[in-house]
């Protein structure tokens, strides 16, 4: 595992990371109330399955991130 960290002075650097959290939150956190840690981790880990694989964005042509990059790397 290797460290990534933005780059002192460029808010930009983190944008797509802080967009992720963002709809994470609208999508999943903010519509349930969560009674143990563990719940909450749960959740989290069903949501980025469920980001990754199952949820179209326009960005990506309307494919799941797991389709565009199946895509790509078949190119």
């Amino acid at each position: 595992m290797t460290q990534s960290m933005s780059r002192v002075a460029h808010c930009t650097d983190n944008g797509p990371m802080e967009g992720f959290w963002g709809i994470l939150k609208r999508e999943m956190y903010y519509k349930k109330k969560f009674h143990s840690r563990e719940e909450l981790v749960s959740a989290i880990v069903e949501y980025i399955d469920y980001y990754r694989n199952d949820r179209p964005q326009r960005g990506l042509g309307i494919l799941t991130p797991m389709e565009y990059h199946d895509m790509l790397m078949a190119a």
